[in-house]
């Protein structure tokens, strides 16, 4: 579908309504434009990462150009998740894009890729350690509350099964992004240090029942 941009205002959303792909127009509230402009901030998001990365350059040493693509094309894939969203199920064009499994299995492949290079967690992560540890946290939150609108949304219109698995999918990437950034630029990690305590009072425990079994013995 050919794009053409030639006025920016409309003044046809003055009355709390917004019209999608095909001309429909809808509530501004309505469960769909929640959805596609959850992705949109979540794509907003990203590009605050992605225009921040290039002064992290020398830390991701050869890796810099596969991330840096890899972001180009992400943010990329969430403006088809938006396109799709704002096209109700009954408008088909040429050309329509929808969301598949090889987008799914790209970014699959993506995480595998990164989490060979990570040791195992003991503890659940707390968002922060440096700018762009940080940032990818805020957008996996985004990306939980995106695919949480889009669940919402089929309760009331059939909608793409892989697009809510990209979703899912993705914020899992930006998880481990986080954690393979902070590795690569040798940043901190914060751990929840309770979950810690629980596990360090429970291996106390099991030496405590194991000296016991061995006094008994």
């Amino acid at each position: 579908m050919a794009i053409r941009l030639t006025k920016i205002y409309t003044r046809g959303g003055d009355k709390g309504l917004s019209g999608l792909v095909g001309g429909k127009r809808v509530p501004k509230e309505s469960a769909r434009l929640e959805a596609y402009g959850t992705v949109d901030e979540l794509n907003a998001i990203l590009g605050l990462v992605r225009t921040e990365a290039p002064q992290f350059k020398a830390g991701l040493g050869d890796d810099y150009e596969w991330y840096s693509e890899m972001l180009r094309r992400i943010q990329n894939e969430l403006f088809d998740v938006g396109s799709e969203l704002a096209t109700p199920p009954e408008v088909k064009y040429p050309e329509m894009h929808q969301m598949s499994a090889r987008e799914v299995a790209a970014l699959e492949s993506e995480i595998d890729r990164m989490n060979e290079q990570l040791e195992p967690l003991k503890s659940f992560c707390l968002p922060g350690g440096g700018f762009l540890n940080a940032h990818l946290h805020v957008a996996r939150t985004v990306c939980r509350r995106a695919e949480r609108a889009c669940w919402r949304l089929t309760r009331e219109e059939p909608l793409n099964d892989q697009l809510i698995i990209y979703l899912n999918r993705l914020s899992d990437h930006l998880f481990v992004q986080s954690r393979w950034i902070a590795k690569r630029l040798h940043e901190p990690e914060y751990i929840w240090d309770r979950g810690l305590r629980i596990d360090q009072r429970a291996q106390r425990e099991a030496r405590r029942q194991a000296e016991a079994k061995r006094s008994q013995a």
